[in-house]
């Protein structure tokens, strides 16, 4: 079974950028389709990126150019880089794993998150 650990996050001035990572032991990411969501208290998780195995991409509508999601299957990692960084996007970071399971879509593992802040 897929284990996830994110690693990059911290605390940036407005306008700065941050390089988030999930690397995944125990199956090859190929076989996964990944995606980046995030939590800030109070609301509800939601989709910052995602990536297909075959490398399509999918962004949510607030990224808007900012953030640019990518894989190195030969590493076993993911990665989002994230630009243009706004008070707004500090939250929790999460990535996730999700693969098809015959007629089921099944996410198969989260991370335990990583807090990004943008803050002055």
């Amino acid at each position: 079974q897929v284990q996830l650990v994110e690693s990059g996050g911290g605390l940036v001035q407005p306008g700065g950028s941050l390089r988030l990572s999930c690397a995944a032991f125990g199956s090859p990411l190929a076989i996964y389709d990944m995606g980046w969501y995030r939590q800030a208290p109070g609301k509800q998780r939601e989709l910052v990126a995602k990536i297909t195995g075959g490398g399509s991409t999918d962004y949510g509508e607030f990224v808007k150019g900012r953030f640019i999601i990518s894989r190195d299957n030969a590493k076993n990692t993911v990665a989002l880089q994230m630009n243009i960084l706004k008070p707004e996007d500090t939250a929790v970071y999460y990535c996730n794993a999700g693969a098809q399971r015959g007629a089921v879509y099944v996410i198969e593992a989260w991370g335990q998150g990583t807090q990004v802040t943008a803050s002055s």
